[in-house]
């Protein structure tokens, strides 16, 4: 089992360090809302990966024929994004108390909203799910201890890596001023504007070519 302990360690590494909107909207949940609202936000994007692996490992042929609705979930996925960008950049607001300090004030239905926001986010990335289909139809020939030790291996470096970036967004925040923090949420906003943009652009040009 060293080879399949190894192979998710690789996985799970290359997933985590992989630039996308996931990682700046962890450091932003992390920094608009603390380490509570981080924490909300990648358990969202953790039940994505582990509904993706479930439905790739158990469903393959349903699994792999989402790829014909790689348009349509392609476009919806930069929709959300561009929403989100949107909201972030001209309606995100930054509360303050009497001492200019940012105030954090989260209750129950804020954090189950922030949890979905990310398993949405993760679940509708094309190439989220095309990391996943390409991965689990490599392992089809192996045994299921096997694939079992790959996935939870990869899942878990992804989530440590994940809980590092909220804890690192976090110790940031407590040095940020209510200023500070409005200026990268703007700039957050931007690059979720961009990536949505940048993915649709992708999708409609090049769709038809890669499939």
């Amino acid at each position: 089992m060293v080879a399949a302990l190894l192979k998710g360690l690789a996985l799970g590494f290359m997933l985590s360090i992989s630039v996308g909107p996931v990682i700046f909207s962890i450091i932003k949940q992390s920094i608009n809302n603390g380490h509570k609202g981080g924490f909300a936000f990648i358990i969202g994007v953790a039940a994505s990966d582990i509904t993706l692996v479930v439905i790739s490992n158990i469903f393959s042929e349903l699994f792999g024929s989402l790829l014909e609705y790689k348009t349509a979930i392609g476009v919806g996925g930069s929709c959300l994004l561009i929403t989100m960008g949107v909201y972030v950049l001209f309606l995100k607001k930054i509360k303050v108390d009497e001492a200019g300090l940012q105030i954090i004030s989260m209750e129950t239905h804020h954090y189950v909203k922030i949890a979905l926001s990310g398993y949405f986010m993760n679940m509708l990335n094309p190439s989220v799910i095309g990391f996943w289909l390409l991965t689990s139809t490599s392992l089809l020939t192996e045994s299921l201890n096997y694939r079992i030790v790959v996935f939870t291996t990869c899942l878990v470096v992804v989530a440590l890596f994940d809980i590092t970036k909220v804890m690192l967004a976090g110790k940031i925040r407590e040095r940020l001023t209510p200023h500070n923090i409005h200026i990268i949420n703007r700039i957050s906003g931007l690059i979720l504007i961009g990536f949505g943009l940048a993915l649709i652009w992708g999708i409609l040009a090049f769709g038809d070519k890669v499939s």
